[in-house]
């Protein structure tokens, strides 16, 4: 699957947001509904497609030379009618480098994680896991696992970072479910094993009690 998509797109070394969440689609995992639209375009041909999703709605700019969408104020979160939507998709076109924007239904709120993948120059393929939020922006609350994983090196991994308890379930919280996050992590080491794969950052996976879902994601090629 991961060989047909990198043929598919031969021409690219780096995939959008909405290319690399479709891959991860194809291949089981849950992502927001969302419809990608090109810039450029006549924003009356998407219509159908976007009256098809259910608001709130967020509104992102796509672009391979965007590397945060924060910094660039690249997000509309809430978006709760036509009206508000098709000012935030004018916005963000203007944003400079912009490609495109990805809208989706706002997924519900969840503990936010990092699942990543990057070729180290000493040790080769390497899997990162980690909290997402402050966690990982001030404690630096992540682990790290040589891929490919097997389903109990994950959960080894899993349990390295600071914050565990939280995934256990902490002051009334439910636990998430742990299968679905080892799955996720699997299938990255995975891939980063294929050494098809320069980097691949979904930041951030939302866990659930029942299930995981990929809100944003990123991935380029060795070519």
């Amino acid at each position: 699957m991961l060989k047909e998509f990198i043929e598919k797109n031969r021409d690219k070394k780096a995939f959008l947001e909405y290319e690399v969440k479709g891959l991860f689609k194809t291949m089981g995992f849950s992502v927001p509904d969302g419809v990608f639209i090109p810039k450029d375009t006549h924003l009356s041909a998407f219509s159908l497609q976007l009256s098809a999703l259910s608001y709130p709605l967020v509104a992102k700019v796509s672009s391979q030379k965007i590397t945060s969408k924060s910094d660039v104020r690249g997000i509309r979160l809430g978006i709760r009618n036509e009206d508000e939507l098709n000012n935030a998709i004018s916005e963000l076109m203007h944003i400079e480098n912009a490609e495109g924007v990805l809208v989706e239904e706002m997924a519900s709120h969840g503990l936010e994680v990092i699942i990543g993948g990057v070729i180290d120059e000493q040790f080769g393929p390497i899997v990162m896991f980690g909290l997402g939020g402050v966690f990982v922006e001030v404690f630096k609350d992540i682990a790290f696992g040589l891929a490919p994983l097997k389903k109990d090196e994950a959960l080894w991994l899993i349990r390295q970072i600071k914050g565990y308890r939280l995934l256990e379930g902490y002051r009334g919280d439910l636990p998430v479910d742990f299968d679905a996050l080892i799955n996720i992590i699997v299938s990255v080491s995975e891939m980063m094993a294929t050494n098809l794969i320069k980097e691949i950052d979904l930041n951030p996976v939302a866990l659930y009690p029942k299930g995981a879902m990929i809100l944003d994601a990123k991935m380029k090629i060795i070519l």
